[in-house]
């Protein structure tokens, strides 16, 4: 049982620190918390067996790495906004397309 959690820790954590790497760093906390709980489960386990504890303090490592480069990113990472000037001519010329292709259509039938 004990090794099970380990493998579900280790995969959960090395999933949290590879995806606070990528510019999807927000989905990186699910698998944060979840290697925390398993490491939790492993730690608790290993000690009640008296047995080594340093792949849990492992799983502990990566994940507080990966939680840490996750909170970093989500506070100082900030959204940039383009040109919208560019999209709101687009957007008119949409529109004007749009209401022409309206006044061409005859519905007296």
């Amino acid at each position: 049982m004990r090794k099970l959690f380990i493998i579900l820790g280790l995969i959960a954590a090395i999933i949290a620190v590879v995806l606070s790497a990528l510019p999807l760093f927000n989905i990186a906390f699910i698998p944060a918390i979840a290697a925390l709980l398993f490491g939790l489960i492993a730690f608790y386990l290993s000690k009640k067996e008296n047995e080594s504890k340093k792949t849990v303090q492992l799983i502990f490592l990566l994940t507080i790495i990966s939680l840490c480069l996750s909170t970093y990113k989500s506070v100082f990472s900030e959204a940039e906004i383009g040109n919208t000037e560019a999209l709101e001519v687009r957007e008119q010329e949409a529109e004007d397309n749009a209401i022409e292709a309206l006044e061409g259509i005859d519905l007296s039938e």
